[in-house]
């Protein structure tokens, strides 16, 4: 499909209006939208009196990025305004972080020890897992995601309204792109995902799930990423200074990409990967995507992207599973998604047990709450097809058999989800990956 020929995006009234009054703005000149790079870090230091942004190599992938969303995203009024905005705030985290570094030099001697990151193909659990884990504060940290939002100074030097600046962003997204929240949970107090982290070095895969540049993500899939995770794990020094030192519990996807990079500056991690079907992962991937991208562009092509959907994702899982047939054994734990979604306290017990660790009652009354407040379904079904994205289950299947048959027991064939409330014990299934013997957790599987 010709992008010319794509449809607009229909809207609500109140998105309509204020695009119509940005563009007039935009057209009078007086909301005129500095995408050029220099533009940018000149502005950055106008608004936090401050020049040093560390270390220099964000320049390239922000300059690819910035010349991706000119000449490919087709950004509306909107799309552009927001590009600018986000790309201002992680700039001046970066000005900020620098100077707090010098401010509190102790920053640099945080240990980050033994951090779980939790990964997999999207959509298959990793947020529940992350957000249950969250819940014992006294074992872990999970980054909230006003912390990560606006991280300086250290969140223990105090929040300085930063919780409600960041509840009024993300209240403004969630008028703006009301589909999202049926989706993905969004609080400032939620654990926020480590892409939020990254994007710091404009080396992240947030950036093309928000806008359409092929070129950039194409570039970014080549890239060695070691630079990133150093700068990530200056962050959590960042986030962990004056605070009791705890194990980081953190997720994204992504991490599937750069397993070794993230072992070579976090040599004594732990991974817990979760495991879905990709015939049900595939089209509710890219129905995120889509939601996101129709926010900041007034063109979206459902099949393209669920062409993309596949394509990233099947790349992604590939390089994974080569990579970690090079890594240690026991640094990993496979998950099911049918029985994270079935016994979800359950599978936290036994991978408390897997880590040494024991899971407190106290502990387990608050992830009980947790689940009770944030429901499945709670602002609405989320609804998808994979017709809808053009997507070809043979194809998919055939895309993800070296998936499918590294985890042999995980069925391609998609099955109806649990209805019941989330931590209803679910009944044995011979195409659930940790089915045999109900052993919902283990490691080293193949």
């Amino acid at each position: 499909m010709l992008m010319s020929n794509l449809p607009s995006v229909r809207r609500p009234v109140p998105f309509r209006a204020l695009s119509f009054t940005l563009r007039i703005l935009e057209k009078a000149g007086l909301m005129r939208q500095p995408l050029g790079m220099e533009a940018l870090l000149a502005a950055a230091r106008r608004q936090t009196g401050l020049d040093n942004f560390g270390d220099e190599t964000f320049r390239e992938p922000l300059s690819r990025l910035l010349d991706s969303c000119q000449n490919e995203a087709r950004l509306n009024t909107f799309g552009k305004c927001a590009l600018t905005q986000d790309t201002l705030q992680l700039l001046n985290n970066r000005l900020h972080i620098q100077r707090d570094r010098g401010q509190w030099p102790r920053i640099a001697e945080e240990a980050i020890i033994a951090p779980l990151f939790i990964t997999g193909l999207p959509r298959t659990g990793t947020t529940l897992l992350h957000g249950l884990l969250a819940q014992d504060h006294d074992l872990y940290y999970a980054p909230a995601t006003w912390e990560v939002m606006f991280p300086s100074p250290p969140p223990s030097l105090g929040e300085n309204k930063r919780i409600k600046r960041a509840e009024r962003r993300l209240a403004g997204f969630d008028w703006l792109a009301p589909e999202f929240r049926k989706i993905h949970p969004v609080s400032a107090h939620l654990p926020q995902e480590c892409i939020a982290i990254m994007s710091h070095t404009f080396m992240s895969d947030q950036f093309p799930a928000m806008y359409d540049i092929p070129a950039y993500l194409a570039w970014l899939q080549h890239q060695d990423m070691r630079p990133v995770y150093q700068y990530h794990r200056q962050f959590l020094q960042h986030l962990q200074y004056g605070r009791p030192a705890r194990r980081f519990v953190l997720k994204a996807p992504v991490h599937m990409l750069a397993i070794e990079a993230l072992f070579a500056i976090y040599p004594d991690a732990l991974v817990v990967q979760t495991h879905r079907e990709p015939l049900e992962i595939l089209p509710s991937a890219a129905s995120l995507t889509m939601v996101l991208r129709s926010t900041f562009s007034d063109f979206v092509d459902p099949a393209a992207i669920g062409s993309e959907m596949t394509k990233f994702w099947g790349d992604a899982m590939e390089r994974f599973l080569d990579a970690r047939k090079g890594l240690r054994a026991e640094a990993f734990i496979d998950v099911d998604y049918p029985d994270l979604i079935g016994d979800p306290i359950g599978v936290v017990r036994r991978l408390y047990s897997k880590l040494g660790n024991d899971l407190s009652s106290e502990v387990e009354l608050r992830m009980r709450a947790f689940l009770e407040a944030y429901p499945r379904a709670k602002h609405g079904q989320h609804s998808y097809t994979l017709a809808t994205f053009g997507m070809d289950p043979e194809k998919i299947n055939k895309r993800f058999s070296s998936y499918c048959t590294r985890f042999s027991r995980l069925s391609s064939d998609p099955k109806p989800e649990p209805s019941g409330p989330r931590d209803r014990v679910s009944t044995a299934d011979p195409r659930s990956l940790f089915s045999e013997g109900r052993q919902m957790i283990h490691t080293n599987p193949g």
